[in-house]
């Protein structure tokens, strides 16, 4: 597993946490905002959706 892919898993198992929030995508894009080093997220948003659940993905739009 790359390091993409790795971002990719956290991302979604983020997004997985987070599920039952008011706003699941805004608490994802937080918590990635907040506690990723600015290289990892440029890494995520560099890759794009690809693997990404739905709202991981919407919480990589909010970060972009």
């Amino acid at each position: 597993m790359n390091s993409t892919e790795k971002l990719v898993m956290m991302a979604n198992q983020i997004a997985a946490n987070l599920a039952l929030e008011d706003d699941p995508a805004a608490a994802t894009a937080g918590h990635i905002r907040l506690f990723w080093d600015p290289r990892m997220r440029a890494l995520l948003l560099q890759h794009g959706q690809g693997g990404l659940s739905p709202i991981a993905v919407a919480a990589l739009a909010q970060l972009g």
